[in-house]
């Protein structure tokens, strides 16, 4: 195709000025004010450089402000501004397709900006469909249309129109019908306006790197919430070392600290400001009761005698951009020799069969948590069935960079003593996916807490 009829096409971007406060509203109180609009500048840039790849003119149709200046810093100088005009969004769709067909162009494609996944393919099929059809549309998942093309003015399509419901696309094909027009429909695509829908966009890039690498897959990535859920019983001896490390992410994630009915002075060494609540004792007990109370889009479950290394948040998020669940694997300050192969043994099973243990920092989104049952109510080996059970619904965990450092308290001082229990604990496990009961199984396991 030649300049001259890449030219003889336009496409509109119907879109909002990304103002704080008065922008992807629907987003709050998930996002703050300042977050949504960021999250719209992100749609912003991912849409424009696709229509840019199109060749087709460009006409960013705007409300929310008379300046311009912030939309040309984010769709360029080349672009056409024109101020929506009009009382509801129908007019001013019209009104728009007005001024830029009566410009002298042969077919016109309008979008939205809440679209991005929207790719370059999908405009130009638009418009190869418009060398035969009438009217051309692209179906959003709600019920509504995330982009319209025509090769003349059709008013009729917008008159008396209602929007926000789930039949927005069949009623408008419903008048195309009536007017004797023909049409056709591109892929559907989901649009962004809620929380959920921000989460439907993590899960597909997970298997997408071109959503990964977009700048709404880096904005998902880095705001994504986490709940930090650390059960504890008896542990007046660590809870000190434990409570900093809090203390300096509680403004960075939600910290919840789950008390399974500690004896000891446990409760006395956990300041005001960080959340505690009570549950009865067990890991999974407590860290079930935990996940009830969070908030957060990823789970993250730790064990009170763990030290995490430098931004674990930063470490979270960018495994969970590719993988559901995911570990921080295991690293000792002991340099005995059987805990540096049991440190090797232990990440080399969760990264080749999936297997996490709890004192290796697991995390996973919420929805598979859910998904899963939440961990097994069992008095041990809580973690490996809940491992058991990702493995056999088919999740593949992640691990991050770098390691958590667990505490080697569980284990004797001395060599032979140390790696009886390291066999011990490998029987304990053969036994219980045997099928041991658990009940059975943990009155041969010392509880250390």
């Amino acid at each position: 195709m030649n300049n001259k009829e890449l030219h003889r096409r336009a496409v509109i971007l119907f879109t909002r000025i990304p103002v704080p406060g008065e922008t992807k509203t629907r987003m709050m109180p998930y996002l703050d004010p300042e977050e949504c609009a960021q999250l719209q500048t992100c749609f912003l840039r991912d849409i424009n450089r696709q229509l840019r790849k199109t060749g087709a003119d460009l006409f960013v149709c705007y409300t929310g402000g008379k300046s311009t200046g912030m939309l040309r810093k984010i769709c360029g100088r080349k672009a056409v501004y024109i101020e929506q005009r009009g009382d509801g969004l129908g007019e001013r769709m019209n009104n728009a397709f007005t001024d830029v067909l009566e410009r002298g162009y042969e077919s016109c494609v309008l979008t939205g900006s809440d679209i991005p996944e929207l790719r370059a393919d999908d405009v130009n099929e638009a418009f190869t469909s418009l060398e035969h059809e009438d009217v051309v549309t692209g179906p959003s998942a709600d019920g509504g249309y995330y982009l319209i093309g025509m090769r003349g003015l059709h008013p009729a399509l917008f008159e008396n129109k209602a929007y926000g419901h789930a039949s927005v696309l069949e009623d408008l094909e419903e008048t195309i019908r009536q007017d004797g027009l023909s049409s056709c429909r591109i892929r559907m695509l989901p649009d962004m306006d809620t929380r959920e829908d921000l989460a439907g966009y993590r899960r597909r890039m997970r298997s997408d790197s071109r959503l990964r690498h977009s700048e709404t897959g880096r904005f998902l990535r880095d705001h994504a919430t986490v709940s930090l859920i650390v059960p504890v019983y008896n542990e007046e001896k660590t809870i000190d070392h434990t409570v900093r490390r809090l203390m300096d992410l509680q403004d960075k994630c939600e910290v919840i600290i789950v008390d399974g009915g500690s004896m000891d002075d446990t409760i006395a060494h956990i300041p005001a400001e960080l959340r505690l609540i009570h549950g009865p004792k067990g890991r999974a007990l407590q860290m079930n009761a935990g996940a009830a109370q969070a908030s957060g889009d990823i789970l993250f479950f730790l064990h009170c005698d763990s030290e995490l290394p430098k931004d674990p948040l930063g470490e979270i998020r960018r495994v969970m951009s590719r993988y559901e669940a995911g570990c921080f694997g295991i690293a000792f300050h002991s340099r005995h020799f059987f805990m540096l192969t049991n440190k090797l043994i232990s990440n080399g099973r969760a990264r080749c069969h999936g297997i996490m243990f709890g004192d290796q920092g697991i995390f996973m989104t919420r929805e598979l948590f859910v998904e899963a049952g939440g961990f097994p109510e069992l008095p041990i080996m809580e973690d490996y069935q809940f491992s058991l059970t990702l493995r056999k619904m088919g999740v593949r965990p992640g691990m991050t960079r770098h390691r958590i450092y667990t505490s080697d308290r569980r284990y004797p001082a001395k060599t032979i003593p140390k790696l009886k229990l390291m066999h011990k604990m490998y029987r304990l496990r053969k036994r219980y996916k045997a099928g041991v009961p658990a009940d059975e199984i943990a009155k041969e396991y010392r509880d250390i807490r």
